[in-house]
């Protein structure tokens, strides 16, 4: 009879544990970001994120088709996400998310706390794009592209927009400055 006392709590525990992880606010999906999808409104933001400050740095009084920034703190402070909406109309959906937070993970545990081999590791490399200052990785599997700064590069690698970056190229080490999502 213990026995199977302690194997019915072992099974309540295991899915306690397995419906949590649903809930998690700081899970980044290819359809989510926390509580965000792809169809949440911009007039939807300011209960998702009740606890913590948004500014709507395009917020008038005269809302118009030039596309709105929201970004997320937390009450302390913390800068969590910045919102790029297609319109400032309080109907408007996401459309790119830039992720501040470390603790906004992606199922396979990527974030901003990753390098360049977790990420490479834990999902295919679908394009990198060489910028003055930084390079960018695009995995198309979850809809994100991550930045690294050219710091993290060799030598001649550093200098030039134009300069061709191969994945091979990046060392193993170098760390995600930012990412965003994109739908």
């Amino acid at each position: 009879m213990q026995h199977f006392k302690t194997l019915a709590a072992s099974f309540m525990l295991s899915i306690l544990l397995i419906s949590c992880k649903g809930d998690d606010p700081f899970t980044i999906t290819p359809t989510s970001v926390g509580p965000l999808t792809q169809k949440t409104q911009v007039s939807e933001v300011s209960t998702l994120f009740a606890n913590d400050s948004i500014i709507d740095k395009n917020s008038t009084e005269n809302r118009q088709n030039d596309s709105g920034i929201i970004t997320i703190y937390e009450k302390g402070g913390e800068k969590l996400l910045s919102l790029i909406t297609a319109t400032k109309a309080d109907t408007a959906t996401i459309k790119t998310i830039q992720i501040f937070d470390s603790r906004y993970k992606t199922e396979k545990g990527i974030s901003t706390l990753s390098t360049f081999k977790e990420l490479q590791d834990a999902y295919t490399i679908n394009k990198v794009e060489s910028l003055l200052s930084t390079i960018i990785v695009f995995v198309d599997e979850i809809n994100a592209y991550f930045t690294i700064d050219k710091k993290e590069l060799s030598g001649e690698l550093q200098f030039g927009p134009g300069t061709k970056v191969e994945p091979a190229q990046i060392p193993d080490k170098a760390k995600i400055k930012y990412f965003m999502l994109g739908w």
